[in-house]
């Protein structure tokens, strides 16, 4: 009886794997090689119906090479352009540059493969275009999303998105599908100069907390702070504070505050998904509004290089503060955690894992898979080892302490002599945060294990022993991270934001520019698990659009100012709300690292609270603020409305053991 089972099961698998193989050459595409001695075209390999994408034009000499020495001006109304059986007149006029001309902004209606055909003078050029639908590119996300949060697998969920994803990028060919997925997206992941150092620095800091927790240094930092703070209240606000104290970069604030503060909540009876939440929601939004931070100069630069197109000639570092009251979410989700914690008062999904703190005393729900294996971290430490408070405090200090000199001396190198004549926001903005994260984990490593041996609480054996047990925690949610990445090329590639735009940008008036922008901001962020990319995508697009709206309006001066700025805060902060909303964003990942808790639970505890601090920002400042309302009663109001909202839905708690 089990032979016959076997053998079932290995049909089944011989028939899915003979049905893989065999779809790979049925979907195989059979390209046609068009040649022509005096044009080709360069296109990308696909693209999306209807959004526009360009093409070069390149000019061939007699031995099939591309003619450098073309350089003369051609009036495009020469350029006769065929596709679908249509002919299109472009006129306008560019030039030749090294034998290529750049056509921009075509686009095709069309499924499947259509034929490009371009006539110029008396010489003609055709190539087929593989045209897929546009709303295809929302597949992989969607799909990843859904898998994660119905079955609570994160990896399968997220390869599942991977995959189809680099299927239909492959002319929808499962088998080659799973190639890519393996040979090109994983590896591209681990091979960006960008994710290496966030890998290494995660996984030293996870090896620095290792050390410190095996020298009593974590329970020395839980009972000084427990004679302060010795209440669910009082754990909740000081893991607060130490968010908004570590304002200088996100990823260090995710890590950092998660393993510092999971010991002493554990004690004080709040729950692992509460922690997270509270990691997550002054990480990045503190990051991104903070007036020094390794995100300002990545958001001017983007501010700056909108303006010079434009020709305004307002300073960008300026405009970024006068922004700050604008990025609302950001602002009102911090203001949020803190109400919550003050208030005790929680609802939703929140809710439920809190009472199963206080009445059971579990901070995880029972079956929860933490992405950080905590137990070779949050360990019993044996009554005879010294549990001194500064074996932990000092290692984290060095961290921080080594992050923000790091940030200055890696700016200043960057800007050489124009160091002298640079503000620090400049010096700081041209850091590289990732190398100057990982020296500040290395110095911070070195640190815990001169106190831990310098003090013969551990041999240099053990310190090695408890850093690699540290550093062996976070394999799983590296794993997750890499995957997180992969997606995040995927929908670079099926270019899934560029079809969000064009699916919105129809409906934008220059009064609802600021929560249109929102909107928009938060469904990329979200979909593609990535706000810098956001911001990168939609800040050249909105500034412009916000500012020539409003000029072709006629809108007064102060509220074509207070648009724009709501504009420039709108992206900002629906960026931040998007990514750290998504179960596939690097950041949301991070923080169920550090807190050590289970992925989807702390997607679905915190979503709610998410969303209510996105719908107050909406309607107390992103609406109003385009029909002239001032910004700073809008949050005033949000921040009336979120304590309404706390009071009305929210539910008190009682103290653990009362």
């Amino acid at each position: 009886m089990e032979g016959l089972k076997n053998m079932k099961r290995s049909l089944i698998i011989g028939t899915a794997l003979f049905l893989l193989i065999g779809s790979h050459f049925f979907f195989k595409s059979k390209t046609t090689q068009i040649q022509h001695s005096g044009l080709r075209i360069e296109s990308p390999p696909f693209v999306l119906s209807g959004i526009p994408f360009d093409i070069n034009l390149t000019v061939l000499n007699e031995k099939g090479q591309v003619d450098s020495r073309c350089h003369e001006p051609v009036k495009l109304a020469k350029v006769f352009i065929y596709q679908e059986n249509q002919m299109n007149f472009l006129d306008s006029t560019l030039s030749f540059n090294n034998g290529k001309l750049l056509i921009k902004n075509l686009a095709m209606n069309s499924y499947g493969t259509q034929n490009l055909r371009i006539k110029l003078a008396n010489q003609e050029v055709e190539k087929p275009i593989r045209v897929i639908p546009g709303f295809f590119s929302l597949f992989p996300p969607f799909l990843a999303i859904m898998l994660a949060l119905v079955t609570r697998q994160v990896i399968i969920a997220l390869f599942s998105g991977i995959w189809l994803g680099a299927t239909i990028i492959m002319n929808y060919d499962p088998l080659m599908g799973v190639l890519r997925v393996l040979d090109k997206y994983l590896i591209n992941s681990l091979a960006d100069t960008s994710h290496v150092p966030i890998v290494l620095f995660s996984m030293t800091l996870g090896g620095m907390v290792g050390i410190i927790s095996k020298s009593g240094g974590t329970r020395g930092v839980i009972e000084k702070i427990t004679r302060f703070a010795n209440s669910r209240r009082g754990g909740q606000i000081t893991s607060w504070l130490m968010g908004i104290i570590v304002f200088f970069d996100d990823y260090a604030n995710t890590l950092i505050v998660g393993n510092t503060m999971r010991p002493f909540t554990d004690k004080v009876g709040v729950s692992r998904e509460k922690l997270s939440y509270i990691v997550d929601s002054t990480a990045a939004p503190v990051a991104s509004f903070a007036p020094i931070s390794t995100w300002v100069g990545f958001q001017v630069a983007l501010i700056a290089e909108a303006f010079s197109k434009l020709q305004i000639k307002d300073d960008a570092y300026l405009a970024f503060i006068q922004s700050i009251p604008y990025a609302a979410y950001s602002l009102l989700t911090v203001i949020f955690v803190f109400l919550v914690g003050i208030l005790l008062r929680d609802f939703g999904p929140m809710l439920k894992s809190e009472i199963r703190t206080v009445t059971t005393g579990k901070v995880l729900r029972d079956g929860a898979v933490p992405l950080l294996d905590s137990s070779g971290l949050d360990v019993d430490v044996p009554d005879d080892v010294p549990k001194r408070w500064y074996n932990a405090i000092l290692p984290i200090m060095t961290v921080i302490v080594v992050t923000i000199i790091g940030l200055y001396y890696s700016g200043r190198n960057e800007l050489g002599e124009l160091a002298n004549k640079s503000t620090l926001w400049d010096i700081i903005g041209k850091a590289n945060s990732f190398h100057v994260l990982m020296w500040a984990s290395f110095w911070g490593v070195i640190v815990a294990i001169f106190l831990a041996v310098g003090q013969k609480i551990l041999t240099i054996g053990e310190a090695i022993d408890s850093w690699l047990s540290g550093v062996k925690s976070m394999v799983l949610a590296m794993i997750i991270l890499v995957l997180a990445w992969a997606i995040g090329d995927i929908c670079e590639d099926l270019m899934t934001a560029q079809y969000v735009i064009s699916m919105t940008h129809s409906i934008i008036s220059p009064s609802l520019m600021p929560f249109i922008t929102f909107i928009i901001a938060a469904l990329i962020s979200f979909s593609t698990g990535t706000s810098w990319a956001t911001m990168a995508i939609l800040i050249p697009i909105v500034i412009p659009m916000s500012y020539q709206l409003t000029t072709k309006a006629g809108l007064a001066p102060a509220l074509s100012n207070s648009i724009i700025l709501g504009t420039i805060g709108a992206v900002l902060s629906g960026s931040i709300f998007g990514d750290h909303s998504s179960p596939i964003s690097d950041t949301t990942i991070m923080s169920s690292m550090s807190s050590a808790v289970d992925h989807i639970d702390h997607v679905q505890t915190q979503l709610p609270y998410a969303l209510m601090s996105a719908v107050i920002a909406c309607v107390s400042v992103y609406i109003p603020v385009g029909f002239g309302f001032n910004v700073f009663w809008g949050l005033a109001c949000g921040i009336l409305l979120s304590i309404v909202i706390l009071y009305m839905f929210g539910k008190k708690i009682p103290p653990l053991h009362e």
